[in-house]
């Protein structure tokens, strides 16, 4: 389990997937939290619009799903217990990036462009 600083996370998120074809998938968990405890985010290129989409799929069932246009509208969502990511950012533990170790795919997203 990894912990960065939201500043980091909001790097890692700013990154230009539509240049690169690519897509950001980050598996989480709330410390302390048994309802999410393997959680995923991620951006991703919307097929319909071609516009970037932020999406949580916070449990299992699918019954935890959300997509949202905007970096703001996603890391200000009220969805954990009437709080935000942003909210609650220093409980938020990271288990993988893009289905890698964090401290390897970190070095990915975080270098200079």
């Amino acid at each position: 389990m990894h912990k960065i600083t939201f500043e980091d996370f909001y790097y890692i998120m700013s990154y230009d997937i539509t240049k690169n074809h690519a897509c950001i998938e980050i598996e989480f968990m709330i410390d302390n939290c048994k309802d999410y405890q393997n959680s995923w985010l991620g951006k991703m290129l919307d097929k319909e619009t071609k516009k970037e989409s932020y999406w949580y799929g916070l449990v299992e069932d699918g019954s935890q799903a959300y997509d949202y246009d905007s970096f703001e509208e996603f890391a200000n969502a009220k969805i954990f217990c009437d709080k935000s990511i942003r909210e609650i950012w220093s409980s938020v533990s990271l288990l993988s990036i893009d289905a890698s170790d964090v401290g390897e795919r970190l070095q990915f997203y975080l270098k200079p462009m």
